[in-house]
């Protein structure tokens, strides 16, 4: 009976242990040629890699109905017209300008607004990037009208077909990082019947990092259906000040002694970045067969790059167990 108290006391001891060293995970994503495909269906190397088997054409039309419809939903509903030229690398840039005012019945169309050189139209600035914060928020089956939902839902699944479920996998493999949805792979049935997740462990969070300007970057996540993985704030747009700056913002608001970070993109710069900060980088490729790509990407493979810098997070707890 004693022995049986003291067994027992040393599984509760092990499971505390475990709940301090509980790990967050960071995953930094590169957006297109990465969880979308745009470019590459714009300028044909999508369908060139397949060598013959994808119709060129055809996905170049694909390419350049996104591009309008982004165009057109950062102009009429996300004040791209008016901010274009004054890019920011995060939404929360200009908070500090904001000084809150219920914009319910703020005419931006009429507020005067100026490259913020100044502290008034830096207000105004920060206005409108709160609007599209709340916008982002609400997402798009809220702010479009049903015949724009019909084209935009018809425009998705024809270029998630014409990519063999390339978006729709890149989307539910995003969802399984941030936890919403459990890969069988990761999940172990106990002589109970209780499913226990071997990544219970990991608090994951999903930071997005784009080349692109930020405001079609945003759109661009509501249209490819990211926003419920990709909070609005966790969207950082490199343009002006490169990855490398983006990736040290990421590490200085994340940073732990349990925080884990792994890039996941498919452009030399990412790499680079990476490589300078010390993180795992996982390289996405478009040639078929391949599991760099989607469908194809596991969290296993993820794990196996946590593991090579990071070390194996389970080694310690099977030391413990045994």
């Amino acid at each position: 009976m004693a022995e049986s108290s003291v067994i027992s006391d040393q599984k509760v001891e092990t499971l505390a242990k475990k709940g301090m060293d509980r790990v967050t995970k960071v995953y930094v994503w590169d957006l297109d040629e990465t969880l979308i495909l745009l470019k590459s269906l714009l300028n044909g190397t999508y369908a060139q890699a397949f060598n013959g088997l994808k119709d060129v054409q055809k996905g170049m039309e694909i390419g350049r109905m996104w591009e309008k419809h982004i165009l057109q939903i950062c102009d009429d509903l996300f004040f791209y017209e008016q901010i274009e030229n004054h890019n920011k690398p995060f939404l929360d840039a200009m908070s500090q300008y904001d000084d809150g005012l219920d914009l319910s019945n703020y005419d931006f169309n009429q507020d005067g607004f100026s490259p913020p050189s100044d502290d008034v139209n830096k207000r105004k600035l920060a206005y409108r990037h709160r609007t599209i914060a709340n916008k982002y928020k609400q997402g798009l089956h809220n702010i479009l009208d049903q015949e724009m939902i019909n084209v935009w839902e018809e425009l998705y699944n024809l270029t998630d077909e014409y990519t063999d479920r390339w978006l729709s996998s890149a989307r539910a493999f995003l969802e399984q990082c941030s936890g919403r949805k459990e890969d069988p792979a990761h999940c172990l049935a106990s002589p109970d019947g209780i499913i226990n997740h071997t990544d219970a462990k990991f608090e994951p969070i999903n930071v997005l990092v784009t080349s692109g300007s930020l405001i079609p970057s945003l759109v661009k996540c509501l249209l490819f259906r990211l926003d419920n993985s990709i909070a609005h704030e966790n969207v950082y747009s490199s343009w002006e000040v490169g990855k490398p700056q983006c990736f040290q913002w990421i590490k200085e608001r994340f940073d732990g002694p349990n925080v884990h970070f792994c890039v996941i993109g498919d452009g030399w710069e990412e790499c680079e970045g990476a490589q300078a900060m010390r993180w795992p980088f996982v390289k996405i490729g478009m040639h078929p067969g391949g599991d760099h790509r989607f469908p194809g990407l596991t969290l296993r493979t993820l794990g196996y790059y946590f593991a090579v810098v990071y070390g194996d997070p389970d080694t310690e707890n099977k030391e413990d167990e045994s």
